[in-house]
Parts: C-alpha cells; structure tokens; sequence
C-alpha cells in the first residue's frame, strides 16, 4: 500500500473529508431550526396577530 507516512496522510484525508461532510449537514440543518423556531415564537402569538383575529372583518361580521 505504502509508507507510514502515507496511510496516516490518507488518514488524516479521510477524517477531514467526513468532518466536512457532517458540518455540510449540520449547519443547514442548525439554520432551518432555527428559522422555524423564530417564526414560530413571533407567529401566532404576536399583539398584531391578536388583533387581526380579533377584527370584524376576521370573523366576517357585517360593520
């Protein structure tokens, strides 16, 4: 196959590779969390969206 040198670079190639490849997963998977928190802690529970609920024209009430 080769020298010492050699498999411990191929080693340490294959490590790096895997290692990228998860950071590769992970941080779009950190940033759809956090998105989807963000919007769900601002989403429904908000004063604008309690007042749009509470509205005539919500709830389809004649004026």
């Amino acid at each position: 196959m080769g020298t010492r040198a050699a498999k411990a670079a191929l080693l340490v190639a294959a490590m790096m590779f895997f290692a990228v490849l998860a950071l590769d997963i992970t941080v779009p998977a950190v940033v759809l969390s956090v998105m989807a928190l963000s919007t769900w802690a601002v989403g429904l529970e908000s004063p604008a969206a309690w007042r749009y609920r509470n509205t005539w024209r919500h709830r389809g009430e004649a004026a």
